[in-house]
C-alpha cells in the first residue's frame, strides 16, 4: 500500500451527487450501466459507466444519492466517454457494493 499526503488526499473531489438518468450500455466489455449525475450547480451533471448491474436496477439506482470522484480527466470507454468516477466496494465475488452517504446531503457537498 502507497502512503499518500494530506495534500495530495485533498486534491481528489469526492462529492454526492444524485443518479438522474441510467441507461445500458451494451456495449462495454463487462456488464455496466450509464449514469448520469448531478453533482449540484457548481457541478453541474457528469456522465459515467458504472459496473453495478450484478447488485443495482436501473430503477433502483434512478434517485439514488453516490459519491463520485469529479475531478479526474474524462476517460474514453468504448463509444462512451466517463467524466467522473462513482465510488464502491468490491465483494469477493467481484459485485460492487456503492459508496453511498448514510443521510441525504446537498449535491455538491465534498467528502469531510
Amino acid at each position: 500500500m502507497d502512503i499518500i499526503s494530506w495534500e495530495e488526499f485533498g486534491v481528489v473531489e469526492l462529492r454526492t451527487g444524485t443518479v438522474i438518468e441510467v441507461t445500458d450500455f451494451p456495449e462495454a466489455r463487462k456488464p455496466a450501466y450509464k449514469l448520469k449525475v448531478d453533482f449540484g450547480p457548481d457541478i453541474g451533471v457528469k456522465q459515467s459507466s458504472a459496473q453495478i448491474t450484478a447488485l443495482y436496477s436501473k430503477e433502483q439506482l434512478l434517485g439514488k444519492q453516490v459519491i463520485g470522484v469529479v475531478n479526474f480527466p474524462t476517460k474514453q470507454i468504448g463509444p462512451f466517454r466517463s467524466e467522473c468516477l462513482i465510488t464502491g466496494f468490491y465483494r469477493p465475488d467481484g459485485a460492487v457494493v456503492l459508496a453511498v452517504p448514510e443521510q441525504a446531503v446537498q449535491n455538491g457537498s465534498k467528502l469531510a
